[in-house]
């Protein structure tokens, strides 16, 4: 080799060590919507998919307890724990016939109310909740049911499923998902929590379920669970979304 050949050699070695090495390129930052996600939450694409067949099977799904205002509706919740919708709307058009306003409620007994709810069932706690609902809406609130998540959460009896359920029919309010026994059981079979805590289970579909979407979703699983998916032997095959369902009490697969 010649002198000269070897100097540039040398010189080009020289060059190159001196070079910081290559950066790896930088990954993109995640995006907001995917940092609340899990990795054991559903795809975003099933997710969307499992939401179309619902709204296009339940089109009209909407609360089946019947009510005239936001007073109405938040005392028929009450009574539907541990009790159908249907026998509590046998009920309560007798019971706002007597006690037709919250100051009303306010000044009845408490035996006057558990006789005209004695057939939900419970009916001592859930005459306690009414009337101390209504004295304290009547007594802080002007006689309105209020319509925020803190101010309902602080009426006697009033839980957040209460609470969602008063916000989202009555006031359009989109602040949580209605957890009741449909909505938690079938979440589960679809794999969209495994939680048995409603309040966990409501986290759990908040975070994957858009916010528009809440209020419909909830009483699309209703309708659903009531219609197909029962808890004890679920009609699988006829149901809307069973193609996206690995459930393993399924009594029926297509896949």
């Amino acid at each position: 080799m010649t002198p000269t050949r070897t100097l540039k050699k040398e010189a080009k070695s020289r060059s190159a060590a001196g070079k910081p090495a290559k950066k790896a390129a930088a990954r993109p930052a995640p995006s907001r919507a995917d940092a609340k996600r899990t990795k054991n939450d559903p795809a975003p694409e099933r997710i969307e998919e499992l939401l179309r067949r619902l709204r296009a099977a339940y089109p009209d799904a909407e609360c089946a307890l019947h009510h005239r205002n936001a007073w109405e509706l938040l005392v028929a919740t009450i009574l539907s724990a541990q009790c159908t919708d249907a026998r509590v709307n046998m009920v309560t058009p007798g019971l706002f016939r007597k006690f037709p306003s919250p100051a009303v409620f306010a000044e009845a007994s408490l035996p006057a109310i558990e006789e005209e709810i004695r057939s939900t069932g419970f009916y001592h706690n859930k005459a306690r909740s009414v009337s101390g609902a209504a004295k304290r809406i009547v007594a802080d609130f002007g006689g309105k049911v209020p319509d925020t998540m803190e101010e309902l959460l602080s009426l006697p009896g009033v839980a957040r499923k209460t609470a969602n359920v008063v916000l989202g029919v009555a006031f359009g309010k989109a602040e949580g998902v209605v957890v009741d026994t449909h909505v938690l059981r079938i979440s589960k079979r679809l794999g969209l929590t495994q939680a048995d805590d409603p309040k966990k289970v409501e986290e759990d579909l908040i975070r994957i379920i858009p916010r528009d979407r809440w209020i419909a979703f909830s009483h699309e699983l209703i309708h659903h669970g009531r219609q197909i998916c029962a808890a004890r032997r679920p009609r699988c095959v006829d149901c809307p979304v069973e193609a996206l369902c690995n459930a393993p009490d399924k009594t029926w697969s297509s896949h």
